[in-house]
């Protein structure tokens, strides 16, 4: 185990960690299944706390732009080779990952229509709050008459939702793929935040089979009515699903993203000065937020503010102290400098995501140049006192709980000097944000177990993004197992 010398074995029986002792004291039953780890390294089932699955599930099958988003010309390319072939008259060319902060020039719908001719073009930033379409998109979707075919925040996501309007059977299946690969990462769980009616979408996932992972869902202001109605409370095991399913946060978007401009801030953006909108988006009046999470942590349900500038995390922060119901903020990507004690005080956790920081270092240091030693600052919210948990917001950063910890514990990608080293936290934390609270397994837990290759207290972040895992343990059951391990289960 990680931070103990010597080996010891880990006994599970009915769900739980039963015993954890040196190795060899211990006379296994013959009608025990036994597997040898060789010293490998037993750590606590791994938790991606902000996921929107189905979309990360879609979504990789897609055309990844990521590598080429490093101007409208090259992406524009990009499209012109994808765009023809027998495909082309009936299937929308669908991409994801642009970024486009530090673009020169605007986005303009007739530049995709030449690349791309009648094809339907329908281009996902990376940070999910904008997409670029074509002329052919526009129309499929009744926006013929958009002047430019860039769309942010609400009008995007009305586009996406659409986009990802899935069959349940194509879904499910996308879904149990990705759910086999998450395992295959070591995560036993997800907090699942896709727009969506996540109850009905989950029960029958689960029902059909779907077991390799527990799954907290999230609740919209759409579907808050029907909640209520059906009084969900947070950690409510929903019925009939193994334990598997339970009732998650109430999910509220208050403003933007960095890279679309439209995180709401109490600066301006550089080349946005004087504009409409120059310091972001507020898609959340602050007494609407009041009423929204007054009604749902009434009912039992915990609120979960999505804020990412920093006037949007202050105004949260102040719902949570008028109400004094806790919470989540999820991503307090910039914060304020008297604003960090306050998540502590107002009992308020910081849901982040570090590789963010690895996505956004350079478009930070441009649109939020002076203020970057407080931009997703982990240490500064873990020294404040704040309950830190860590997660991917996949798609926007893959989902694996690795490279989520490499992000936290570096600072660093590519081979670049680490972005504001003073917010590095240590490997302990990491571990512990991801695996709800504990970073070392005990007697009585339940057993779900991840063994590793690497310590993750000791491997270095470049070692920990690619970590080896030979198995997953859900319950005591396994849902991944390493060719080695298999052959030996």
């Amino acid at each position: 185990m990680p931070g103990h010398a010597g080996t010891f074995d880990v006994l599970m029986a009915d769900g739980r960690i039963h015993a954890i002792v040196p190795s060899g004291i211990v006379q296994t039953p013959v009608t025990s299944r036994v597997l040898a780890l060789d010293g490998r390294f037993f750590v606590p089932g791994l938790w991606d706390n902000h996921v929107h699955f189905t979309l990360w599930a879609a979504q990789r099958r897609r055309h990844d732009f990521a590598p080429v988003t490093g101007s409208a010309d090259e992406v524009l390319a990009h499209v012109a080779a994808l765009a023809g072939g027998a495909a082309a008259a009936s299937t929308p060319l669908i991409g994801y990952g642009l970024r486009d902060g530090l673009w020169e020039g605007s986005l303009d719908r007739a530049r995709l229509d030449a690349a791309a001719g009648s094809r339907q073009v329908i281009l996902i930033s990376g940070d999910l709050h904008s997409c670029w379409l074509n002329s052919a998109a526009l129309e499929r979707f009744g926006l013929g008459e958009h002047p430019t075919g860039y769309l942010r925040e609400d009008d995007c996501f009305r586009v996406t939702i659409r986009v990802n309007d899935l069959s349940d059977a194509e879904g499910d299946e996308l879904a149990a793929e990705a759910a086999r690969l998450a395992a295959s990462r070591g995560i036993v769980g997800i907090v699942d935040l896709e727009m969506a009616d996540n109850l009905t979408v989950w029960r029958r996932r689960i029902e059909a089979g779907q077991r390799d992972l527990r799954v907290a869902f999230g609740i919209y202001p759409s579907h808050l009515d029907s909640a209520i109605e059906a009084r969900l409370r947070t950690g409510d095991i929903i019925p009939n699903t193994q334990g598997l399913l339970t009732v998650g946060p109430f999910k509220v978007v208050t403003d933007g993203s960095l890279n679309t401009r439209t995180a709401y801030c109490y600066d301006e953006y550089p080349g946005l000065e004087g504009e409409p909108n120059s310091r972001g988006l507020l898609t959340v009046a602050p007494d609407d937020l009041l009423t929204l999470l007054e009604r749902a942590s009434g009912a039992g349900l915990t609120p979960a503010v999505h804020a990412i500038g920093d006037h949007a995390n202050a105004l949260a922060l102040a719902a949570f102290e008028r109400l004094d119901c806790g919470g989540r903020i999820e991503h307090a990507q910039l914060v304020g400098e008297t604003d960090f004690a306050r998540f502590a005080a107002a009992g308020v956790t910081a849901s982040v995501q570090p590789e963010h920081a690895m996505d956004d270092r350079d478009v930070a240091d441009h649109y939020w140049a002076g203020r970057t030693d407080r931009a997703f600052a982990l240490a500064s919210l873990r020294a404040s006192g704040a309950a830190l948990v860590l997660g991917s917001d996949a798609p926007v950063a893959p989902l694996d709980p690795w490279v989520t910890m490499a992000a936290a514990i570096g600072r660093s990608r590519d081979h670049r000097a680490p972005w504001h080293p003073e917010q590095r936290i240590p490997a302990a934390d990491a571990l512990a944000a991801s695996a709800n609270g504990a970073a070392i397994i005990g007697v009585g837990q339940p057993a779900d177990l991840v063994v590793t290759d690497l310590d993750p207290l000791a491997a270095d972040p470049d070692a920990l993004r690619t970590m080896p895992v030979s198995a997953t343990f859900l319950a005591g059951r396994p849902t991944h197992l390493a060719p080695w391990a298999a052959a030996l289960a």
